[in-house]
């Protein structure tokens, strides 16, 4: 059970993640560019909202694998998880609210684009921590 938790895991990382990671990356730079015709602008503001709700399951699969295979105590866990708290926090409470902030013509790109290169380095952490797993003596 514990290889399709972690599957699910793994999937629900690179499937809800990767594009909030891609479409908040690229979005100061439309902005910029957009002249005006903020079609592209709002396609990524969109991605970035849905795809924010649908990855709230990769926390979940992660619990529930972490439990199957008893790490839940483990440090390289815990610093995983307070990093994602930290990661969602500033998706839901800084990226969403400055993205919306510019649809409507005020705020700045440079604070959202250096928030969202953040976002991306946690996530990333995250990433390095759920691989290299420092003191794991699960063998998974």
């Amino acid at each position: 059970m514990s290889k399709v938790l972690l599957s699910l895991h793994v999937l629900a990382a690179v499937l809800a993640i990767g594009p909030v990671a891609v479409a908040a990356s690229m979005f100061p730079a439309a902005v910029r560019k957009a002249d005006g015709e903020l079609g592209t602008v709002r396609l990524l503001h969109r991605i970035c909202r849905i795809y924010a709700v649908a990855g709230v399951a990769v926390p979940l699969f992660g619990l529930a694998t972490a439990s199957s295979l008893g790490v839940l105590g483990d440090t390289w866990l815990i610093i995983s998880i307070v990093l994602t708290v930290v990661a969602a926090g500033l998706l839901a409470f800084v990226i969403l609210p400055g993205q919306q902030r510019l649809l409507a013509g005020a705020g700045a790109r440079k604070p959202l684009a250096m928030t969202t290169g953040l976002f991306n380095l946690l996530w990333a952490a995250v990433t390095v921590l759920m691989i290299v797993r420092p003191g794991s003596t699960t063998g998974v």
